[in-house]
């Protein structure tokens, strides 16, 4: 186990990740280490990995294009309505503020489905009214990591749909036959897991913190000031519009780039886009997302490095032997999915190399039909939070550390870890011995 290429390539990763080293490079050099020690070359090992890459080219696409639509909110008024009212309401109440913005992460993910595209333009203008009320951001990142995971481990919708088809046609695969319905019926208790992990967030970061107060980008300060008349005017109509398409796209297609792109052609059409302006928009867009979308690409290829290296199989075998009973499985398969998903930095990724090997496991420690769907929703979720390499968390610091006051490990990936994971441990590992 301890000379296992996944333990120690992932190891490695996060101790990087903790000494501040660059996230890009910490997860090629963790990468090459797991093909290395599996016997592999340098160059067969790159190969791999570069290959890999192109597993999440359509998630990178969707992510540059929903940085569009996202720059086409801030062009508009509707990011100053929104700030308007959450300033006018929320101004002096901080938790219900935390709160707030955890609500908005979570339409996000199912009501307007831009996934983390809403947070470069929804935070950074926040970011002087979090100051003044000397709120520890670290509870803002457990806010938006939370809306931005709970919503698709518990419901299906939107992004849970996606989530929860992939544990379904994954379980029929290896013999065990269920509804999205029987699949939502037990993995809401992944949410309220989660949300006992918010509130302890909230509670344990209610202390206050001072920051600088630093000018954002003057060009954004300028037309953020410029926008006198906050109503609704047939661009903003329009934008709205997009939003809608790129919606009933996305659920249509089960596609986030297509959604993108079709919500993005209705912008321009209809004006909420000028067309003059469509390279200028495109161009911001890739701007805000570009770091973390290269992320998630690099994440693709380590993972087919890790999947290549058989020491996922290794860990699987291992959790077989050692599991003795219904507690001690459920905490190995748990714990070696928090591993895997650490190292992938994706859940939706994770269930297909769990499923195979946990669905005999289950059967075979005596766990019910309800009992198998909760620890292989769990397992591959946990990580997905604290991971650095996981758009969960570098969703939020992207908005966070716009005036460069917000660490992405030490703010976002160990709080988010610390509270997120800990709670769907406990919830699965109660859940799953008493379904």
């Amino acid at each position: 186990m301890l000379t296992n290429p996944v333990v120690l390539s992932v190891l490695l990763m996060c101790v990087l990740c903790l000494l501040r080293f660059n996230v890009i490079l910490a997860i090629i050099a963790s990468a090459l280490l797991a093909g290395v020690l599996s016997g592999a070359s340098i160059e067969e090992t790159a190969s791999t990995l570069i290959s890999g890459m192109s597993a999440n080219l359509e998630t990178a696409l969707s992510y540059i294009l929903l940085g569009a639509l996202a720059v086409a909110i801030w062009h508009s008024n509707l990011a100053d309505i929104i700030i308007t009212k959450i300033s006018h309401y929320l101004s002096k109440k901080r938790t219900w503020l935390i709160f707030a913005i955890a609500g908005v992460a979570c339409c996000s993910q199912n009501i307007v489905p831009i996934h983390i595209a809403f947070i470069p333009v929804l935070i950074p203008p926040l970011l002087a009214l979090f100051n003044s009320l000397k709120i520890d951001r670290r509870a803002i990142a457990c806010a938006l990591t939370f809306g931005l995971k709970a919503p698709y481990v518990s419901l299906s919708v939107g992004f849970g749909l996606i989530f929860h088809t992939i544990i379904k046609d994954n379980l029929a695969s290896n013999g065990v036959d269920v509804s999205i319905s029987d699949i939502s019926s037990v993995m809401w208790i992944g949410g309220v897991s989660m949300l006992v992990g918010l509130i302890l967030a909230v509670f344990f970061y209610r202390k206050p913190r001072v920051y600088e107060h630093r000018a954002l980008d003057k060009q954004s300060q300028q037309e953020h000031k410029d926008k006198t008349e906050l109503k609704m005017r047939p661009k903003e109509w329009a934008i709205l519009g997009g939003l809608a398409v790129a919606l009933g796209v996305q659920l249509y297609t089960n596609s986030m780039a297509l959604g993108g792109f079709f919500g993005i052609i209705f912008m321009i059409i209809f004006g909420g886009i000028s067309y003059k302006h469509i390279d200028d928009v495109m161009l911001k867009g890739l701007t805000i997302m570009s770091f973390v979308a290269f992320v998630i690409l690099i994440a693709g290829g380590f993972a087919a490095v890790l999947k290549s290296t058989g020491g996922i199989e290794e860990l699987v075998s291992v959790a077989s032997a050692l599991a003795g009973g219904k507690l001690g499985g459920a905490i190995i398969m748990l714990g070696v999915g928090l591993l895997v998903t650490m190292g992938i930095g994706s859940s939706f990724g994770t269930i297909p190399i769990l499923a195979v090997i946990y669905v005999p496991l289950c059967q075979s420690l005596g766990f019910s039909t309800e009992a198998t769907i909760l620890l292989i929703g769990i397992a591959a979720a946990l990580g997905d939070a604290g991971s650095p390499a996981s758009d969960s968390t570098l969703g939020p610091t992207s908005g966070l550390n716009a005036d460069s006051q917000h660490s992405h490990i030490y703010d976002t990936c160990v709080p988010t870890f610390l509270f997120f994971n800990i709670p769907l441990v406990i919830g699965a590992l109660i859940f799953s011995v008493i379904l």
